[in-house]
């Protein structure tokens, strides 16, 4: 049993980590609003904290309860093993921030847990169901993002030359607005479920796994802070290396995102809003031409895509590793 003294500092590693995914992952929200010149980049933070901020009253707890119940065996759970998955993710986050590569955060803490777990306990603690649900999004999200932002950027034109909607600053501050809440809504949910596992693990809550109203609202809080402290290496990426967008290919793309997030948190599945994004921004690059879509930025992204999961499990079992010997 560890001390209360190093699960606070569990605690506030998770914070941390929570802050950093807020920073690292803002370029998500306010990307396509700074590059087509809706807001100021400064006023676009304060916008998307704001509703990443707000996100838990209007969502349920399903993806947290995913991260407390359905990845690894409570059994196997203590301080130190969160700890190891927590430092590994936030190791790749930094990395990755510098070289301004839109990973994964979520898929960081997901291949840190697993990283973890295995080198402290065994692959028996891990659970096929929940993992394989995790992994199936992985794939999927991003072409759902694609998919519907090709579709929706269709339905905008044909909306635009009826004289159905002008495409204005005001359409894309609302559709920001509610990719802000999904990112809120499923991302701080990530740290939250890790939190209330360590205090389940470590007898602090009980005897049903739940999160805390104190976890929820810090976590929210942190996320928002993360947000207004900004990302903008990435922004850069995602708002301009990808595809040119104006408002109409903005707002798609938000909502698409939007969309996706939406859904994915309804059904408890921790999806990555980074990787919807970037599927949403290139699907509207390739609805203008095969030769508007940056691919070699894609393919370097895509690249570290498939080394976030095993990077961070490396970083997470290298952590556990020092420690029993």
């Amino acid at each position: 049993m560890h001390s209360l003294y190093f699960i606070y500092f569990v605690i506030f590693t998770a914070l941390i980590f929570d802050f950093l995914n807020g920073c690292h992952d803002a370029a998500n929200s306010i990307a396509t609003i700074v590059s087509t010149g809706a807001l100021k980049p400064f006023t676009a933070v304060l916008w998307a904290a704001f509703f990443n901020f707000i996100a838990f009253l209007f969502f349920h707890l399903n993806v947290a309860a995913t991260f407390g119940n359905d990845l690894v065996a409570q059994s196997c759970i203590n301080a130190y093993v969160i700890f190891s998955a927590l430092s590994g993710a936030i190791l790749f986050n930094l990395i990755t921030w510098y070289f301004g590569l839109p990973s994964s955060s979520s898929h960081a803490l997901i291949g840190g847990l697993i990283g973890a777990v295995i080198a402290s306990s065994g692959w028996h603690n891990l659970y096929a169901s929940g993992l394989i649900k995790i992994f199936a999004a992985i794939l999927i999200s991003p072409l759902l993002g694609f998919g519907i932002s090709f579709l929706l950027l269709m339905l905008f034109k044909r909306l635009q030359t009826s004289g159905s909607v002008r495409f204005t600053k005001s359409l894309q501050l609302i559709s920001s607005a509610l990719l802000s809440l999904g990112h809120g809504g499923n991302d701080a949910q990530k740290t939250m479920g890790i939190i209330a596992l360590l205090l389940y693990a470590s007898h602090l809550i009980g005897p049903n796994f739940y999160v805390p109203l104190w976890v929820i609202i810090s976590c929210n809080l942190v996320m928002a802070l993360g947000t207004l402290a900004g990302g903008w290496r990435v922004v850069k990426t995602l708002g301009e290396k990808i595809t040119p967008l104006n408002a109409k290919g903005g707002a798609a793309a938000e909502s698409a995102s939007a969309l996706v997030l939406f859904a994915a948190t309804y059904l408890g599945i921790p999806v990555s809003t980074t990787h919807i994004v970037t599927g949403s921004v290139a699907g509207i690059g390739l609805r203008k031409g095969w030769s508007h879509v940056n691919w070699k930025t894609l393919k370097k992204i895509t690249y570290a895509w498939m080394l976030t999961l095993p990077c961070t499990a490396l970083l997470a079992s290298l952590f556990i590793w020092v420690k029993i010997l």
